[in-house]
Parts: C-alpha cells; structure tokens; sequence
C-alpha cells in the first residue's frame, strides 16, 4: 500500500513530507478502517447516512467496476455527477485505480460538454441519469470515448453504475503510482472563455487539507461540514471531499441546487459545525428577514465564503443574524482551494485576510513590479497545491504559470499589516479619469443600500469614448425600479466613494449573467451595453 504523508505539526506552518511513492487514495478513504472509524458516518446524502467503511467498500468496488471497464494508468475517466454518495465513490475509485478523475460541472449546455469530452480524449463517462439527455446528442461526436456508465438510474444500451458495483470485489489495491503523477483534472469555470482543464496531482490534495482544512477551518473528527458550493467545483471538493474525510469528519450533501430554500433546511436537518457558501447565496438567505439562526443550524461554528469576493455589509449582516463569522477567502481552480483568506476571531470584513500560512503571495505592475503597499497589482501566489498546467494549453499554461508562482487574474491591495483587499478581475478594471477603479468596490458600495439585493458594475464608454462605471442592480422589490431610486442610488454611492467612482448609469435588471458556480459573468454585462 503506497505511504501516507508525514506531517510535522510542531513547525508553523506544518512541514509536508510527501513519500515518491504515493496514492491519495490512502490518505483520504484507506487510513479509517485502521483509525477505528469504520463505524462512523463519512457522508450523508438525500438517501442517508454512508459510514467509512460503506464508504471505503464503495470506492473500492467502483474503482474495481473502472478497471474492468479497461480503466489503466492515467485513462482519463468523466464524471458528471450530482451530489450524492455516488460522487465520491466513483472520484476516489478512479484514483485508487490509477486512472485520472475528471469532474466536470453539472449545469453545463450539450455544447460545453461535447467539448469538454474531446478536449479531456477521456475513455470512460459516468453521468447521472438526470444528466444523460444534456449528454445524449453528442456521445457519437466523441470517437475516443469507449464506455458510458448511468449512475443513479438506467438507460436502455448503457452500463448501469449500480450493476457494475453490485458485480466488483470490495478490496483493491492501490495503483503503484507517485506523489508526481496527474490524479485529476479541473476545468475552469469558463468565465472569460473556453474552459481550461487544470492537471492536478496526487499530493496536492494533502496540502491543502494541511494547510487550509486545519490550519485555517481548524476542521475536527466531530465536525459535520455542509458545502452549498459542489463537489465539481474546487472549493466544494476541499469542503466535502478532500477536508473531512482528512481528519474522520462528517460531510453532508443534497443533490439538488442550493437555493435559500433548500440550504437553509439542510442546515436545520443536519446540524453542520461548518457551512460553506457562497456571496450570492449568503445575500440571498439574507434578503429574507426571517431567516436566522432559529431556522438554520444551533450547532453553526463558522462560516466559509469563496467564489468571489463578499461585500462587507453581507458579512457583518450575517454574522448578527447567524451568530457565526463568515471566513471569506479567495481559492482558485488553478490553486485547487483558498491560499488567501481571514480567519476565525480574526474576521476583517471587506478584505480577503492574509496569506495562508504555507502559501506566498506578491502583488505586482505590468512588469511584474512588487508594487507599493495600497497600490493596485495583480496577485501571485506560491504554494504546492498548485496544477502542473493547463492540459494541452502551452501559451496559457506558459502564462499562467511562472515556476513556483501563478497568476490568479485578480487586482489586489495590500496594507502595510499584510491584509490583502480584493479590486476585480485583472479583464474586469476600469480606467476612469486617469485611476484604476476597482468594480467590486463599486458593488460593495451599491450592495449596503438596503433597497439592493445584487449587482454588477461594469465599463462603458461615454459620448466622448471615455470608460466610465455603469451598474445592473438587482432590486430587492422589482416596483422600485425608476428615474428616483437610480438617482439615490447614485448619491448613496457618492457619500461613500471619491466622486469619479460613482456609476454614470443605472440599469435595473431581473437577474445577472452568471457562471454555473455563482460568478457574475462581467462579460456578458459589457456585451449587453455595447448592443445599445
């Protein structure tokens, strides 16, 4: 059986040793059933609970069910998969197998998906019945793909998940593979282009459960963590996969959508310790005065956001209704989860935090400048959860990825004690009368208005073909809409801001553009306004 890491905690931060020989799988699923874990409950989904050694007996036979698909080292296998005991399974099989785990998201167009299974060359999909139709017209346009594997259900010509499973042993050996090898992949969210797949390896995933899971979360054997954020996103699959299966914890899932609805009552139905959200969806159940803490978890000791950046007011808001601190942080597909964040009894709403101990970071110009502190620059970090490159990406790769350092694509400020505000999206900065303007400064402005639930902000010319601030606001009552609420609007902004920063227009829409992971897609707002 491959080694397990070596973590010496007596350093600050923790010293990593990960052995050459090295399968992740043994990290995070073989080690429980010696722990004496075997009995407790690892994940509870729609269904119920699944123990570590229900657990530890599924990932083995669907690893099993893989390599009688033909599955080898490194075979590229797709999962399209809601959030069920089934995820995990069939993720932590295909690595134990050897094959490389690619996790795609769940909310995607038949288009994107027909990309994404030729660009990946992957040999094996397993989809949710739910999913299989967005799949359907597009599985003869991928000639490398050899098996389509149903889970959660059957389709007439396909394999079913549940047969293979019910047929496989429940004991595997692990591939004989290194702490180097690809384990799995990551598409980008597709934000500002085609998604790109992030290679990760088998040791990234110790790091950040070191570094992050208990060095910042301080995630225990007796927590139960709940993460709206899914598991085919990086920052759900710290939170659900990777963080409480590291330390014997709990981890709760639903399978639907996180709407305020359903989030809130499986915060009531399980009780979590920990809740992983994102802005949107803190703003969201806040919008609704009613909600507190009586209809979420008496258990609730800390709150996690990432995705983007969370406004001030959200957090200070939250943590009075809640009773819970709202650790914002900021992760990234490329870094696999959050390498910047605050910390609990340390919470500085409106900022990222500093550094995570383990991570470096730099803020820098155009020419890669350390710049002044309060200066705006683009962020770097270094740390070693990072991806090797984008899969068959060189130029991006050769971009993004600078040696032990890696863009992030985020403008940043940083103050003489080290804390690190958010200012946008390196596309998304505005040049306004001669000086950057950050658009998330703008929108956490707007945002403080109690007559606003959401907001984009944006650059458009002007009559003089000057950039100047432009906001889709997302009213909490659509009535309000008009000439005299863009106006206060504009003023409230004024009151908060130097004067050049103040959004010349106002439009009020329904709903903004986002990806399927909760990010404004700025993009689609500037393409809107160039059509008028």
């Amino acid at each position: 059986m491959p080694a397990t890491a070596t973590v010496n905690y007596a350093t600050h931060p923790p010293v990593i040793e990960v052995p050459r020989s090295y399968n992740a799988a043994a990290e995070f699923i073989d080690v429980h059933s010696a722990a004496g874990r075997g009995a407790k409950t690892a994940f509870i989904d729609e269904r119920g609970p699944c123990s570590y050694a229900e657990l530890a007996g599924r990932v083995n036979r669907a690893g099993n069910a893989l390599r009688e698909l033909g599955a080898e080292l490194e075979t590229r296998v797709m999962l399209c998969l809601l959030d069920t005991v089934e995820f995990p399974a069939v993720f932590w099989g295909a690595i134990k197998a050897g094959a490389v785990a690619i996790p795609v998201n769940t909310l995607l167009t038949t288009q994107d998906y027909e990309y994404m299974l030729n660009d990946s060359r992957a040999r094996i999909l397993v989809v949710s019945e739910a999913l299989f139709d967005k799949f359907a017209p597009v599985l003869s346009r991928a000639p490398l793909l050899r098996e389509v594997v149903i889970a959660g259900g059957r389709r007439e010509g396909y394999r079913s998940l549940d047969d293979l499973m019910a047929d496989a042993p429940d004991t595997l050996t692990a591939a004989t593979t290194t702490a180097d090898d690809v384990a799995f992949w990551l598409y980008t969210s597709g934000s500002t282009g085609m998604p790109k797949g992030s290679m990760h390896l088998h040791s990234d995933l110790v790091y950040t459960a070191v570094l992050y899971g208990q060095g910042v979360l301080g995630i225990r054997e007796d927590d139960v963590v709940f993460s709206a954020a899914k598991m085919f996103f990086a920052y759900g699959l710290g939170n659900t996969l990777t963080f409480p299966l590291y330390v014997g914890a709990t981890a709760a899932v639903i399978a639907g959508r996180p709407t305020p609805e359903s989030v809130l009552s499986a915060l009531q139905e399980h009780q979590p310790t920990i809740f992983c959200g994102v802005p949107t969806l803190y703003a969201a159940i806040l919008a609704d005065e009613a909600n507190d803490r009586s209809r979420a978890s008496q258990r609730l000791r800390l709150c996690v956001s990432a995705g983007e950046a969370l406004p001030r007011d959200v957090g200070k808001h939250w943590q009075a209704r809640f009773g819970a601190e709202i650790i914002d942080g900021l992760g990234s597909t490329e870094m696999l989860h959050i390498f910047l964040s605050n910390v609990p009894g340390d919470v500085h709403y409106g900022t990222s935090g500093r550094a995570v101990p383990g991570y470096a970071l730099r803020v820098v110009d155009e020419e890669d400048r350390p710049v002044a502190p309060g200066e705006i620059g683009e962020l770097l970090v270094d740390g070693r959860s990072a991806a090797v490159a984008y899969w068959n990406q060189r130029e991006k790769s050769l971009h993004t990825f600078l040696g032990p350092w890696t863009r992030t694509g985020d403008k940043y400020t940083v103050s003489e004690d080290g804390l690190y505000t958010y200012c946008g999206r390196t596309d998304d900065m505005l040049k306004v009368s001669g000086n950057w303007v950050s658009p998330f400064e703008v929108e956490s402005a707007l945002i403080a208005h109690d007559k606003v639930l959401e907001v984009g902000v944006v650059g458009v010319e002007d009559e003089a073909g000057l950039i100047k601030p432009k906001a889709f606001v997302v009213l909490h009552q659509a009535a309000d809409a008009g000439d005299e609420t863009a106006a206060a609007l504009q003023a409230f902004v004024k009151q908060r801001l130097a004067p050049y920063k103040y959004p010349r227009w106002i439009e009020f829409v329904d709903a903004l553009p986002k990806t399927a992971t909760g990010k404004v897609q700025r993009f689609k707002l500037r393409e809107r306004s160039s059509q008028r």
